[in-house]
């Protein structure tokens, strides 16, 4: 199987969204698949947490708003429109939350296994 990707432009607004419930408040998710890596704009709503700890690896970077990840060693990272995270698959458990809503591009994939 290939995983060679042809140049192409995505129209985020013909993406279609799936609404995923936290915690608390939702996240919006639009996203395209592609063999071993996933691409997604992802949107929580005010006052959203997510309902679970993640340990997946992912390149978060924040479009608009700002949005804090908390790790489950009590660590909190708050992030504002222009800044990013990496971390790998299973070297933390983290997940998000927003007091006001956050906007996120969001590039996960096998590239990313330890």
């Amino acid at each position: 199987m290939s995983t060679a990707i042809p140049f192409q432009t995505i129209d985020w607004s013909a993406i279609p969204v799936t609404i995923h419930p936290g915690e608390s408040g939702t996240a919006r998710w639009q996203t395209l698949q592609f063999p071993g890596l996933r691409i997604r704009i992802v949107e929580y709503s005010p006052g959203y947490l997510a309902d679970h700890w993640c340990q997946k690896g992912h390149i978060v970077h924040c479009l608009q708003g700002a949005f804090v990840s908390e790790l489950e060693n009590g660590e909190s990272v708050e992030l504002s429109a222009g800044m990013s995270y990496v971390v790998s698959d299973q070297l933390s458990s983290h997940r998000s939350l927003s007091e006001a809503g956050v906007k996120l591009l969001i590039v996960d994939g096998d590239f990313l296994k330890p």
